[in-house]
């Protein structure tokens, strides 16, 4: 069974760019550089650069958009997609981005202030679907049933 899980640790190389789909769902899209520094044979010290793009949903992509900006290191967790259309001209063409599940600033050299946010009211962010109760806790057990 193959995994699709990716972790990339980089910098903004812009702010995020915060839109809304015609329904009202806030979507993100976010360029970001990943840099490998090494040594070549020569003992001379090289680095290349990456430069990508990656995709937030809902409220992580408010959350982002609000929090942060051009040049702060971040850490990305998520799964790459491949993006395939055709030109004007009937030429195929088809991009990588990362599908992003988590992102947020690296703390190795900086602190941030977290501020939880409030979570939305499942009934409406689900479609109104709404999602099941969770399990009630009880302070009394009858004998023949383990609290646990």
């Amino acid at each position: 069974m193959a995994a699709n899980h990716v972790t990339f640790i980089g910098n903004l190389v812009e702010d995020p760019e915060l839109r809304f789909t015609p329904s009202g769902v806030a979507m993100a899209k976010v360029r970001f550089a990943v840099s490998r520094r090494y040594q070549d044979r020569s003992g001379n010290w090289q680095e290349d650069t990456a430069f990508l793009r990656g995709t937030l949903w809902r409220e992580a992509a408010e959350n982002a958009a609000e929090s942060l900006q051009k040049g702060m290191r971040i850490i990305i967790t998520g799964r790459l997609e491949q993006q395939n259309w055709e030109t004007a001209e009937g030429e195929k063409r088809s991009s990588l981005e990362v599908a992003i599940d988590e992102i947020g600033p690296s703390l190795r050299w900086a602190t941030a202030t977290v501020t939880k946010t409030p979570r939305a009211d499942p009934a409406a962010s689900e479609g109104g679907r709404g999602l099941a109760a969770g399990p009630v806790g009880r302070d009394e057990y009858p004998p023949d049933e383990a609290p646990f």
